[in-house]
């Protein structure tokens, strides 16, 4: 069977025409980036208060915040975190930070943060640098590990995890753990080097709505090696196990 073959002009026409579909392909391609790029990021701010809660354990009673806002778009954002723990007129474990926050792209579910984090509460007041990343880990829990640096060569660490639990459409378990290490001891804010201390905790919502929704649940802090020191010395308990009551909000 002999090859059937195409004249010359035919094959010009062809190569022609694709020449001509390419460059209109690529026109448009370009034209659609710069439209992008062009456009407007559109910017939200979001709020939420994870946990605004009291605990009351044998030993003391206390009053919790856990909450964070951001304001931007899908690319850049400005957060800020803030906790602490108010027992009568003290405050304590108090940790404000201020972070850029951009995605990262070879990690679909997670964004990178950097900034400054400010110990601000009724012991000596402390100032670091922050990098970090914040995002959703297989499994769907939320995983936040951050570096912390400051002067006389001082590092720090916090691993924070949690993830919401439906049982249904409006009854939620949420299981976290914060943990907090030091490279070197500060027994003003009786921190102590190496696995300083731990908070964790297991809370059962209920959504009266998207964005209001009352708690209940139980948490456990605990301090470790000179950390446990510190506030045995100050006469405060190492361990505490505490009822907690509390609201979680967002908007």
């Amino acid at each position: 069977m002999k090859a059937r073959r195409y004249p010359a002009s035919n094959c010009l026409l062809a190569l022609l025409v694709c020449l001509v579909v390419c460059h209109a392909s690529a026109t448009l391609c370009a034209q659609q980036s710069s439209m992008s790029a062009a456009m407007p990021e559109h910017r939200f701010t979001h709020i939420l208060l994870d946990q605004f809660e009291g605990r009351t354990g044998v030993d003391s009673s206390e009053l919790r915040w856990d909450g964070e806002a951001w304001h931007g778009g899908d690319t850049h954002r400005l957060w800020l975190k803030s906790e602490a723990f108010v027992h009568g007129a003290t405050v304590s474990d108090g940790d404000h930070e201020l972070l850029y926050d951009r995605p990262v792209s070879r990690f679909r579910y997670f964004d990178a943060q950097a900034g400054l984090r400010m110990d601000i509460d009724s012991d000596p007041t402390r100032a670091w640098f922050a990098v970090g990343v914040e995002g959703l880990a297989p499994y769907h829990f939320e995983f936040a590990p951050t570096l912390y640096l400051r002067n006389g060569g001082r590092v720090a660490g916090r691993i924070v995890s949690m993830e919401d639990l439906l049982l249904t459409q409006r009854w939620i378990v949420q299981p976290e753990a914060e943990l907090n290490f030091y490279s070197q001891d500060d027994a003003p804010r009786a921190v102590g080097s190496g696995l300083s201390d731990l908070d964790a905790g297991i809370r059962l919502r209920y959504e009266i709505t998207r964005k209001i929704a009352p708690y209940l649940g139980f948490a456990w802090n605990g301090r470790f090696g000179d950390a446990a020191d510190f506030v045995r010395q100050s006469g405060q308990p190492v361990h505490q196990s505490s009822f907690v009551f509390g609201l979680f909000v967002w908007r």
